[in-house]
């Protein structure tokens, strides 16, 4: 029996997938299994029995990943699940800051009282006056899941749209236009771009990415928009560059007291994956990775152990371990079970950066003493019984 806690509200459309060999337990301290949106997980103790933590949602932020790998406990996200969310919001926000339809919108609220508004309207309208998007070049930095969806829907409303990702994974190349426009140097969406937004995850490497300097090579007037984490831009960059005019509007997911109220911001609160829809997909996908994952040892979508996939075990046994990624670790792992005079018939070992994950299935059942022995080898940080 797997006992799974939820840190947040998750959709009941990944909930109901759990079968009956699952409960929810009111503590966290008491499951196997972890789901998660917002909750910041940071100063929480993970006890020995979390053995998975699944976020419904891209951004794994408010989870210790390496605290957790250490711990030999398999960090799930759910990537792409959100994106034609976020998509929708892009496109829907950029046309919003083309049109300055906020600036309109709130003008038309202060005078809601006034028996003259509709003459207002007429005398006033053409100070919101806006620009069409039809023809003009938008620059995509990041073409994930998030990004291709952006891309492709923004060349078809006639946008001119090139894309920079030096690492875009075949997957997604496959899935992008023809026509996106690829670009080598992310300058050159800088100097180009009528329109910018991002798309890639927070590094310690691209922290404060749109800075003065990069403010500085793009077109006066450019619009930005950043759905992707606040952290990617520096802000006192931004606010100088919102000053002089050489960003028109920034449109950003992730309000703070820095630019909420700024003149040129738009500040939406956190609301792109906030749809029904996206909600429920990330909830399915999290469920169904983590069910996998404990019933199974297959991992798929882990941020800090690496994709494993060995199917349904059709032998008396599987060993699901968890280990550092260093030289003679599988030496070991099969000199031990030979030692036991236990035959391997399949095995599989991945790695990620300094952790790597081993699924072994063996044709007679796991003894105690076996997985004991295994759990001795120094850079084992977790084995599991799977059958």
């Amino acid at each position: 029996m797997f006992k799974i806690n939820c840190l947040n509200n998750i959709s009941e459309a990944g909930l109901k997938l759990f079968t009956d060999h699952y409960i929810n337990v009111d503590r966290y301290e008491d499951a196997n299994g972890i789901l998660v949106r917002s909750t910041s997980m940071h100063d929480l103790e993970l006890p020995p029995d979390i053995e998975a933590i699944a976020r419904a949602g891209a951004g794994v932020n408010n989870i210790p990943l390496d605290k957790c790998a250490e711990k030999g406990i398999v960090v799930f996200n759910t990537p792409g699940a959100n994106a034609n969310g976020v998509k929708e919001m892009v496109i829907a926000t950029m046309i919003m800051a083309a049109r300055n339809l906020v600036g309109g919108v709130n003008w038309v609220s202060s005078c809601q009282t006034d028996p003259e508004v509709a003459k207002l309207v007429e005398k006033n309208k053409a100070k919101f006056a806006g620009t069409e998007i039809k023809g003009k070049k938008l620059g995509v930095i990041g073409l994930g899941a998030i990004g291709v969806l952006v891309a492709n829907a923004a060349n078809k409303m006639e946008m001119d749209v090139c894309g920079y990702d030096p690492y875009i994974s075949v997957e997604h190349a496959w899935k992008l236009s023809k026509y996106i426009k690829p670009i080598k140097s992310v300058e050159d969406i800088y100097r180009e771009c009528d329109f910018i937004t991002i798309h890639v995850p927070l590094t310690d490497s691209n922290r404060g990415m749109l800075n003065k300097q990069a403010f500085e090579q793009m077109k006066d007037g450019v619009i930005i928009l950043n759905f992707s984490r606040d952290t990617l831009v520096d802000e006192d960059a931004l606010l100088e560059a919102l000053g002089t005019g050489k960003v028109a509007k920034y449109v950003t997911d992730f309000p703070n007291p820095k630019v909420c109220g700024v003149e040129g911001v738009i500040a939406i609160p956190h609301l792109g994956a906030s749809t029904a829809e996206s909600e429920e997909n990330c909830a399915v996908m999290a469920v169904e990775q983590m069910m996998n994952y404990l019933e199974h040892g297959n991992i798929k979508n882990s941020v800090n152990f690496p994709n494993c996939d060995m199917g349904v075990c059709t032998q008396a046994g599987r060993i699901a371990i968890n280990h550092k990624n260093v030289p003679n670790m599988l030496g070991q792992f099969t000199s031990t079970l030979a030692k036991e005079n236990v035959n391997i018939s399949d095995l599989m070992n991945k790695s990620k950066g300094s952790y790597a994950y081993t699924l072994i299935d063996i044709e007679t059942p796991a003894g105690p003493e076996m997985i004991a022995k295994l759990r001795e080898i120094d850079g084992v940080l977790r084995v599991r019984v799977i059958k």
